[in-house]
């Protein structure tokens, strides 16, 4: 019998601390916007991080399952550019190209923070301050002679702090993948990158790439718990 009430109460007490974990952070929202640089990855540009970066913005949305979970979905415009004679490849019949194009993004991700993080429940362990690395979903659509529409994989990585109560800024440095080759064929004349090699085309090989570096500011709201107490 003592065994089992041991066990009973082990369970009450996780299933009290889980929901107190779970319910402890203060507002369940976010909202904001982001703003910062894109750049392209693809045959014109194999390997130079931020090489020709642009300008690019949107809005954010947050929700915060608990301390270390969020889903976040985001409106993204930014704008790339790409020169083949800066990329050191050799492209048929030595030509070359240069294009510039807008992009729209509509993506949801999924985000882990490696810590806690609030700034209040500090006997959880909680932080102001915390790195996370995120995956997940999204459409990219590009307007041009050529229009371009694709999926995209996300996959980044942040940090992120509360800077004062409801308010929060951050950074994140992310790639997204694109389930296409024509991201940096904007114009109908010229060489076309839309697989320039006549090379059987994989996920892996002779698909685009472009990257984005944004700082955010969000303010939360949504209470998670409110008092029972009806106090005017």
């Amino acid at each position: 019998m003592k065994k089992i009430r041991f066990i009973f109460m082990f369970f009450i007490v996780g299933g009290i601390f889980s929901s107190n974990t779970i319910l402890a952070q203060e507002y369940k929202y976010e909202i904001g916007g982001m703003a910062g640089t894109s750049f392209y990855m693809g045959d014109a540009n194999k390997t130079k991080l931020f090489q020709n970066p642009g300008f690019a913005a949107g809005a954010v949305f947050r929700y915060n399952k608990n301390f270390r979970w969020a889903f976040k979905g985001d409106l993204l415009m930014g704008r790339v550019s790409g020169d083949t004679e800066k990329s050191g490849n050799v492209f048929p019949h030595g030509q070359n190209v240069s294009f510039s194009r807008t992009f729209f993004e509509l993506g949801g991700q999924i985000e882990y923070n490696f810590f806690n993080y609030s700034d209040k429940y500090e006997f959880l362990g909680t932080k102001k301050m915390s790195p996370y690395l995120f995956t997940g979903l999204g459409l990219t659509l590009a307007p041009g002679d050529e229009f371009f529409g694709a999926l995209n994989i996300p996959l980044g990585l942040g940090l992120k702090y509360k800077w004062k109560d409801r308010l929060n800024v951050g950074f994140e440095l992310s790639v997204r993948k694109l389930f296409g080759d024509s991201f940096d064929s904007p114009k109908k004349d010229g060489l076309s990158l839309n697989d320039p090699y006549n090379i059987e085309s994989s996920f892996f090989k002779n698909k685009d790439w472009y990257c984005l570096a944004m700082f955010s500011v969000t303010w939360d709201f949504g209470l998670r718990t409110r008092s029972c107490l009806n106090i005017d």
